[in-house]
């Protein structure tokens, strides 16, 4: 019985020394952060769809750190000092990396990083406004991607919810005009009722999106507020 005593308390005490040298490993130290822009221009995009990945070469096993890009097209990653490779899986986000499949970067303390890509179509001028418990959205849809790789218009949306966070999957209403229906790509106008809020509001945020023929994520002007 004593012996079984005795090795149970070793077995305790290997348990807690193992949990002490795991709990002395060093923690990420160094932020990584940026936008993703096109010439300058933060890439507006629906929140947790769109994703970078960050893979640190030299490991016999190496899995990649995926990096989600928030709806104003910044990102944030808390890594270890060290290299990396950035690399955008296959078919995200609605544009095309610019140069370089892969960008390197080396991290040493905090960096900023703004990464430059080349959408299918950006939004411009977009405007709303409430009238009569509607929002009316007008904008231009300018083609950016004109070689063989240009894509066309699936579809544009125009989206309204509550809160700040806008998407196909957040709103309280939405409207849709397809593509093959848009008579000038340079002068878009589309319009959507808002229905009743509980509890009452008096404003909402909207914003409109493009999406591209065989692209999934779309690409979206900013999210504004509209005072109902």
């Amino acid at each position: 019985m004593k012996k079984l005593k005795f090795i149970f308390t070793l077995l305790v005490a290997t348990a807690i020394f193992a949990s002490c040298d795991w709990d002395n490993y060093d923690e990420p130290e160094s932020f990584l952060k940026g936008t993703i822009v096109y010439n300058g221009e933060p890439i507006n995009v629906s929140y947790n769809d769109v994703n970078f990945q960050l893979w640190e070469p030299g490991w016999e096993l190496s899995y990649p750190i995926n990096v989600v890009i928030d709806q104003d097209g910044t990102y944030s990653a808390l890594l270890f000092n060290g290299s990396y490779k950035l690399v955008f899986p296959d078919g995200q986000g609605p544009f095309r990396t610019v140069g370089a499949d892969t960008l390197d970067v080396n991290l040493n303390g905090d960096q900023n990083m703004d990464i430059e890509v080349e959408p299918y179509y950006m939004i411009r001028n977009a405007q709303f406004s409430a009238s009569g418990g509607n929002v009316t959205a007008t904008f231009q849809a300018e083609k950016i991607i004109t070689d063989a790789d240009a894509r066309d218009i699936e579809r544009v949306n125009l989206y309204v919810n509550k809160s700040q966070f806008v998407d196909f999957r957040t709103n309280i209403a939405s409207t849709e005009i397809g593509g093959g229906d848009i008579a000038d790509a340079n002068s878009i106008s589309m319009s959507v009722a808002v229905p009743e809020i509980t509890p009452t509001q008096n404003y909402v945020y909207a914003r409109v999106g493009l999406k591209v023929a065989g692209r999934e994520d779309m690409i979206f002007s900013s999210v504004q507020r509209i005072d109902l």
